[in-house]
């Protein structure tokens, strides 16, 4: 394979190093800026390109990530799950656009600058501190086969420390942690504003009505949501869509020892209805149990060593097997 890269360069800092670092292995660097944001952010990823003596192709993403993320993020909202929509757009969006950049210029690779590895066609975690493999979770066996990240070594201080060596005006740039479509962080807002949303409705504790709430569309599980008459606070448990209600539980009440998984992508070629496995619910650092994970008709039933707190359906559940990503599927209930 040849040593041209197309690398996802953003606004930020991340990308801009991934690009050094790549350059300074002897590879071919060409950046795609994936637009969807405005002005200030365009023109920062122009200015990193140009720092870093690198082509940089603005590539218009706003109709894919309509499709493939934004409307699925809505419905999923509306029916009362918890959606994860960067990692669907790392498979559906981001990862395809590179490619196609890619074979049009004749790179065999494409690249990001997310903190995880690729070792042998595979995705394993990178330092645990700011590991990213779990925003991987839905690639394909393809895509990873043509990925580098070139990040995976690094920590994020020492890629800040990089950044401010090479003059990158973006080396103090906060990190973003927005839905890059939400940009004000006003999820509940950018529903509204596209679909009919639902008014009040019950919030309920043990079958016994409580409180009212404003839409379910405002609501995750896990959420803190009121106190018992005693003064115990309670927590968002269950959002049922077809009623309108939230069902509120204590904290203990909020930890399961097993939950279901729908859509589940294996990266390994998982031919078992059986595996032992690590399991991560979400983007955290803290919270890997392990796993016995079993096909049971269309889905997958995960049993835990040890609880999770509030695994929300619509979410993604990524499983490891010790620092290798097998893939995910998304949480059922």
């Amino acid at each position: 394979m040849n040593k041209k890269a197309v690398l996802g360069l953003s606004d930020g800092v991340d990308s801009a190093v991934a690009a050094k670092v790549l350059k300074d292995q002897g590879y071919d660097v060409s950046g795609v800026y994936l637009d969807i944001a405005g002005d200030k952010q365009r023109a920062d990823a122009i200015k990193s390109a140009e720092r870093l003596s690198i082509e940089l192709t603005i590539v218009d993403i706003k109709d894919r990530l309509n499709k493939f993320v934004c409307e699925p993020f809505l419905k999923a909202y509306l029916s009362g799950e918890t959606p994860s929509p960067c990692i669907g757009c790392n498979r559906d969006v981001k990862l395809p656009a590179l490619l196609e950049r890619a074979d049009e210029i004749g790179a065999d690779w494409v690249a990001t600058g997310h903190y995880s590895r690729v070792i042998g066609g595979a995705v394993y975690t990178g330092f645990p501190d700011n590991d990213q493999s779990y925003m991987l979770a839905f690639l394909t066996r393809t895509q990873i086969g043509r990925l580098l990240l070139p990040l995976g070594g690094f920590q994020k201080s020492d890629v800040r420390k990089m950044a401010l060596e090479m003059g990158l005006e973006v080396a103090n740039k906060p990190d973003s942690r927005e839905i890059c479509f939400v940009p004000d962080k006003d999820y509940q807002a950018w529903i509204q504003k596209r679909a009919a949303v639902p008014g009040e409705g019950d919030a309920v504790y043990r079958g016994q009505r409580l409180f009212a709430h404003e839409g379910i569309h405002r609501y995750t599980v896990g959420q803190r949501f009121g106190e018992t008459e005693e003064g115990r606070r309670l927590y968002v448990s269950g959002i049922d869509a077809d009623t309108n209600t939230i069902h509120l539980e204590k904290w203990e009440a909020l930890f399961k020892d097993d939950f279901y998984v729908r859509d589940i992508y294996w990266q390994d070629e998982c031919d078992r209805d059986e595996i032992r496995a690590i399991v991560r619910c979400r983007h955290t650092r803290w919270e890997m149990p392990r796993c016995t994970v079993k096909k049971e008709g269309g889905r997958w039933h995960v049993f835990v060593d040890s609880p999770v707190r509030a695994p929300a359906k619509g979410q993604i559940a990524a499983f490891y097997a010790g620092e290798k990503l097998l893939g995910g599927g998304v949480i059922d209930g």
